[in-house]
């Protein structure tokens, strides 16, 4: 608790001139005793003056700040734990009171003012400002913001991931506002830039490197735990929290970020330039793009890229959602190539399918030609299975089916009567009604139906049925059998016993 120089007079006075004790003076002044104890302490060690009274802790006082001198940071819990085990038995609250005044105060720190030249350097960061729920997908709102260094102008643009296909379409979005690239880029030590640092030595995101050689900038993350080197993204970010975000509604993120785009040159704009007070934002950065790098000739290709492995189903997962492709392509390695719009799927650069992208969760996003070609490829693989067997069956039927189609029946539509015929009437029966179709030059079904029916017919026989095994077996004609040995048997046993 920080109190003012007038109360801490006012405990001084009570206590040396009124006499008052430490609980009267916090009751008075309503405020913690801790707290008027801790101006008394401090006014004791600053005249010199021992204190009024000893403590369980004055013996180790010496130690306390021996330790501390090598260790500032320690916490009261963890200096009490090593005092305890030095036998100490005070209490841990009493410790860190006397801690205020015992713990080195740490200097501060002077910065110098950073200066930059016009088109020398831009500050890039992510800024987490809401999340969208999509469907059933719960999506962060990230903000990407880039700032030029000289004149303050600032980039933004909104996205539902910080993936590095969208860290990089903002650079590529933030050059082309700007009409030109800068010739250093500070970046925090995020995972799209720097992936693995000890101390000074830095492995750069390859990917980013790669990106930034076609534009021609020097990629420079800041120093760790030095955010002053980047302040003016940090002000930048802070500033669109609560000059565009605050209170701002928007239907979609490509609404938002037209609104964005709006604002940074609008009101962004026109503010007064941090650097030269007299003119604008808008009027430096005016100045500042003459000095700018000229754009290159052709857009960086900027897309998130990820294999993916289609299972037994034709799809691919990407994203949360199931992408549809060709059946041809299930158990193979493809490549998706995604922008924020469109998902596109390919295998060593030839295109596989192409879709528009969702954000939703758990959707099925189809091309209808996928699933036709599919339901169709199924209905072929049944129909050639059914000819197969029925030709086996019957050699015959083939020359009936050359007829069917040639007169353009559906052989689907014959095939599947024809096999039913064969399962109740058997080979040699429906061939026979075959033969008889082909000769009178009705290659249809229901030619070798009437057939079948009327030899039947003539020949008194009950229609066949298809039935179950187990209901077959129930029809089974049962022949009694003769009991006249078992009488022969029963009467010579009957002699034997008289």
């Amino acid at each position: 608790m920080t109190i003012s120089r007038e109360v801490s007079a006012q405990i001084l006075r009570s206590y040396h001139v009124e006499g008052w004790r430490v609980g009267t003076i916090a009751r008075q002044l309503g405020i913690h005793h801790d707290v008027v104890r801790r101006v008394l302490d401090q006014d004791h060690e600053v005249r010199g003056e021992p204190r009024p009274r000893a403590t369980l802790l004055d013996p180790y006082l010496p130690f306390l700040r021996q330790t501390l001198e090598k260790f500032p940071n320690l916490t009261g819990t963890r200096l009490h734990a090593m005092l305890t085990a030095r036998g100490y038995t005070g209490g841990v609250d009493h410790l860190r009171e006397r801690l205020r005044t015992l713990r080195p105060r740490r200097t501060p720190e002077a910065y110098l003012r950073l200066t930059t030249l016009p088109g020398e350097q831009a500050q890039v960061d992510w800024a987490h400002f809401s999340h969208l729920v999509i469907g059933q997908a719960r999506r962060p709102l990230m903000g990407f913001v880039m700032v030029l260094s000289y004149s303050r102008q600032i980039h933004l643009e909104f996205f539902l991931n910080a993936r590095m296909g969208s860290f990089l379409h903002g650079h590529v979005h933030a050059f082309e506002a700007f009409t030109g690239v800068p010739r250093v880029l500070l970046y925090d030590n995020l995972k799209s830039a720097v992936l693995e640092r000890m101390g000074s030595a830095i492995r750069f995101n390859p990917e980013l490197l790669e990106f930034a050689a076609h534009y021609r900038y020097e990629p420079r993350p800041v120093a760790v735990a030095r955010g002053n080197e980047k302040g003016r993204v940090e002000r930048a970010i802070r500033y669109i929290r609560e000059n565009f975000f605050a209170g701002r509604t928007f239907t979609t993120v490509e609404d938002l970020n037209q609104q964005a785009r709006q604002w940074c040159q609008e009101t962004a704009a026109s503010r007064a330039c941090r650097e030269q007070p007299t003119q604008t934002v808008a009027q430096v950065f005016a100045q500042e793009q003459t000095k700018l790098m000229a754009l290159p000739a052709d857009a960086y290709p900027v897309c998130e890229m990820e294999s993916v492995k289609v299972g037994k189903t034709p799809y691919v997962r990407f994203d949360l959602n199931d992408y549809s492709v060709p059946h041809e392509w299930v158990q193979r390695l493809l490549t998706v190539r995604a922008t924020s719009a469109e998902v596109r799927i390919l295998h060593e650069g030839q295109l596989v399918a192409c879709h528009p992208r969702s954000y939703d969760r758990g959707r099925q996003i189809e091309d209808p030609r996928h699933i036709e070609q599919l339901v169709q490829e199924k209905r072929m693989a049944r129909q050639h299975r059914g000819m197969n067997r029925l030709t086996h069956a019957i050699p015959e039927a083939e020359e009936l089916l050359l007829q069917a189609s040639g007169r353009g029946d559906n052989l689907g539509g014959i095939v599947s009567p024809l096999l039913d015929l064969l399962d109740r009437y058997g080979a040699t029966e429906t061939r026979e009604a075959i033969l008889e179709a082909l000769r009178r030059g009705v290659p249809h079904p229901n030619a070798v139906r009437l057939s079948l029916e009327r030899k039947r017919q003539g020949q008194h026989r009950p229609p066949p049925l298809d039935l179950p095994d187990h209901i077959k077996q129930r029809d089974v004609i049962v022949r009694p059998v003769s009991l006249d040995g078992y009488d022969q048997l029963y009467q010579g046993g009957g002699h034997n016993h008289e």
